[in-house]
């Protein structure tokens, strides 16, 4: 009797700690329009930015956010020293998202998008093949992660008309693509 009643007791916590951690986590749905936005408005990455930063439990795809939002300040600062700071902040949260979760679909595709979009004299576009070969192994398995068809057909037309993968890798994209559309 003692046992069942410490077995429910159990559940019935780690049922508890979940829905508090759930609660905790944004919702990526609302993340992702709100990322839109940021990317055209200063103001609104700095206060994503914030709320993002200040979450008490992240983990990797809301440091991916964390990451991508760093970048975008560094394109919102005046100063080139300030702007090469949030890019290596920004470079070290995506390695610490990437390994968190490394077969993330939409981590990989923020570091992508942002690696792509930053001039290439500056050094930071060294994982753009890895998450490249990375998201269309994902695609192969059919793993998307936390991305939902709206996002991956996005993100499939992202890589190919980023002009960054290999002809091979455009036939599979294309393929999924269709399959998806």
């Amino acid at each position: 009797m003692f046992r069942k009643l410490l077995l429910a007791a159990g559940i019935a916590a780690s049922v508890l700690l979940s829905t508090q951690v759930k609660a905790q986590q944004p919702d990526l749905k609302v993340l992702r329009k709100q990322m839109v936005i940021a990317v055209e408005k200063g103001k609104t990455t700095d206060s994503l930015y914030n709320n993002l930063s200040n979450l008490k439990e992240k983990n990797g795809i809301t440091n991916g956010f964390i990451a991508a939002l760093l970048a975008l300040k560094a394109k919102y600062a005046w100063n080139p020293y300030s702007k090469v700071k949030y890019l290596n902040r920004s470079e070290k949260l995506f390695k610490q998202a990437v390994a968190a979760d490394p077969h993330n679909m939409e981590i990989r595709f923020m570091r992508f998008s942002i690696e792509h979009n930053v001039p290439s004299f500056l050094g930071f576009n060294k994982d753009l093949a890895t998450d490249a070969e990375d998201i269309i192994a994902q695609l192969e398995k059919k793993n998307y992660g936390t991305a939902d068809k709206e996002l991956t057909i996005a993100i499939i037309k992202f890589l190919l008309h980023s002009k960054r993968c290999t002809a091979a890798q455009n036939q599979v994209l294309n393929k999924h693509l269709t399959e998806l559309s």
